[in-house]
């Protein structure tokens, strides 16, 4: 992305080998997030130019000096906020607020770039990792390891969508069994939220979406209820269900989070996962929230721990109750991605999923050094 609002084009670029601390790691799918769409739209501010994508899993090619945990061929989810280790929130073991992440910069912990254009200049990486690139060197705390098993394409999805929908669900609100669930917003978010909501035992599951086919996929993966996301959608879920104790915006969008307050019960909680526009504000009754004891609830990344949580979501998927592969859509190539932004803007597609083959990235073979991507 040369800057926000213009077209996005596919390069050929430098990319330096991993230095100390750092792993080069060869893609071998990303998705295609609403995080990237909000960079392209100028909706949230990030440096330029700039390698989108941060939803990425691949294969370890090189690792960097005092690098350990970490083998060259191992399979890796690529966690966008790679925690420093250090911050309070990373001491009190809630690494999903790190404070001090190179995430925040798009540039390596160090400051300086590891991508660049082939006249030399130098190229930012979203979150620092920017996965829509055949290859990237990135932090060793970016890469989580997850079993051989796990397709390339759920494991990229682990990275961002699937975790922070199933993080939502299970971290934040800790739904439990017999809580009823409505859920807005039915894309890779949303419907991972279903998912992991049917799988706590929740009920009812309402999904609430634009679109009819989403609206059936998500009662596919556990949801018991859907409604139309018209003008009274909230009438409707109340007289479905009498209220719901928790509800979930997988969007980000005010309205949304106004209806929502409409359709939970006293007590019960409204779960913030999508996000706005920045400088955005949302509604909040400030009579009726306290009066009814109402919960309002920022979740962050799932509240995922991403070493604990990503081979947790992994084994879920290999067990069968996390069936992540149903949410991949499309697969694309790098050259489709505006395409699958397109769609995503519309409402349309569950998850657009780049993916490479195993001999399609000249970058990052062990033992190469620098390359291009």
């Amino acid at each position: 992305m040369q800057e926000a609002g213009r077209p996005l084009r596919v390069e050929q670029v430098d990319l330096d080998a991993p230095a100390s601390g750092e792993v080069l790691v060869r893609l071998r799918a990303a998705g295609v997030c609403r995080s990237d769409l909000h960079a392209v739209d100028g909706e949230w501010r990030r440096p330029t130019p700039i390698v989108l994508g941060h939803e990425g899993a691949g294969q370890v090619a090189a690792l960097g000096a005092g690098v350990t945990g970490l083998a060259v061929g191992d399979h890796v989810v690529l966690t966008w906020l790679p925690p420093c280790g250090q911050c309070r929130s990373c001491r009190a073991g809630r690494t999903f607020l790190c404070s001090a992440s190179s995430a925040a910069t798009h540039l390596p912990p160090d400051g300086t770039a590891r991508v660049h254009r082939m006249d030399g200049t130098d190229l930012f990486q979203y979150s620092g990792i920017g996965t829509l690139s055949g290859a990237s060197v990135v932090p060793a705390a970016a890469c989580v390891p997850v079993p051989r098993e796990v397709p390339f394409t759920v494991a990229a999805l682990i990275g961002c969508g699937a975790a922070t929908g199933w993080g939502a669900v299970v971290n934040t609100a800790a739904v439990t069994s017999g809580q009823s669930v409505v859920v807005v917003g039915c894309g890779g978010v949303g419907l991972s939220a279903v998912m992991a909501a049917a799988a706590a035992g929740a009920t009812p599951v309402v999904a609430v979406d634009v679109q009819p086919d989403k609206l059936a996929a998500a009662v596919e993966l556990g949801a018991t209820h859907a409604a139309l996301a018209e003008p009274g959608w909230p009438q409707e879920v109340r007289q479905l269900t009498d209220g719901v104790d928790v509800g979930f915006d997988c969007i980000g969008d005010p309205a949304v989070i106004g209806g929502l307050f409409e359709v939970v019960v006293p007590g019960g909680a409204v779960v913030l996962v999508g996000m706005t526009a920045q400088g955005v504000t949302i509604p909040v009754d400030g009579y009726r929230m306290p009066d009814a004891g109402f919960r309002l609830l920022g979740s962050a990344y799932g509240s995922c721990v991403a070493e604990r949580d990503f081979p947790r979501i992994a084994g879920l998927f290999l067990d069968g109750a996390l069936p992540l592969d149903r949410l991949v859509s499309h697969r694309i190539g790098l050259a489709e991605v505006p395409e699958a932004l397109a769609e995503m803007r519309a409402g349309r597609r569950l998850r657009s999923v780049v993916t490479w083959s195993a001999d399609s990235s000249r970058a990052g073979r062990p033992g190469s050094g620098p390359g291009s991507s």
